[in-house]
């Protein structure tokens, strides 16, 4: 049975990297004149539709997103987004999902070269690109988006386990980068978030993407950078992100 799954998904899997190639292509050029003419917001709107884009474009698959936000989230303030990560896919529901509050990436440099619309995002929308061979840039990055948030009051997302999950088990939290956005943006808010079932779209690689993966977002209750030594707090994101990981 899961044989015949898997056979069913390649022709599916060629349609949605069709309609996926496609709106790269569009939304590229969209983005350049959003951004160039008429500036962050139109251009944050672009992507924001990008990425809804992509997620119905998952649903051709029977990919479902089940997002649960368990309390509200603090309004004009800056917030890191800290995630594990199990996929590319974790990416598209952030961004949809928790449009609001404007979501930046520590993404690594080489997403920010051809790529269309995704490297042009990371450019221009006030995401962050690091060498991670080289950790004095990659230390300058993170200071750099932490004085972006705090001053904007705009959401920075960082997955600390550095690569992702290919069978869904978390790795362990690596705390550099953590440590340096609590020190930079002290008066942020911490936004632990768990993704569940994400790497099942990637169990095969790149392709086929498999057949009716239901993918799960947890949001937690938000806690205040200020409140917690920046240790303790590390931990205490990290359990509560593991903690909620579904198998």
């Amino acid at each position: 049975m899961k044989q015949i799954a898997k056979l069913a998904s390649y022709p599916a899997s060629v349609l949605f990297y069709f309609l996926f190639g496609i709106n790269m292509l569009v939304f590229h050029p969209v983005q350049w004149v959003c951004y160039n003419v008429f500036g962050y917001h139109a251009h944050k709107k672009s992507v924001d539709y990008f990425n809804w884009i992509i997620l119905r474009c998952l649903n051709l698959l029977g990919t479902s997103f089940h997002v649960t936000i368990n309390s509200s989230i603090p309004n004009n303030v800056p917030i890191i987004m800290v995630a594990n990560h199990q996929s590319m896919w974790d990416i598209p529901p952030i961004i949809w999902f928790l449009r609001k509050y404007h979501p930046k990436f520590i993404s690594k440099i080489e997403l920010g070269k051809n790529i269309p619309s995704i490297s042009y995002n990371l450019k221009y929308g006030g995401s962050v690109l690091i060498d991670r061979k080289n950790p004095r840039q990659a230390a300058g990055e993170i200071i750099k988006i932490a004085r972006y948030v705090s001053e904007h009051n705009r959401s920075v997302v960082i997955f600390p386990e550095g690569t992702r999950s290919r069978d869904g088990q978390p790795k362990p939290f690596r705390q550099t980068g953590l440590l340096t956005l609590f020190k930079k943006a002290p008066n942020a808010y911490v936004l632990p978030v768990s993704i569940s079932h994400s790497w099942k779209l990637q169990q095969y690689g790149m392709f086929p993407i498999p057949l009716g993966i239901s993918m799960n977002i947890e949001v937690h209750p938000s806690i205040k950078v200020s409140n917690h030594a920046p240790d303790a707090l590390i931990e205490i994101v990290e359990t509560t992100i593991k903690d909620s990981i579904k198998h």
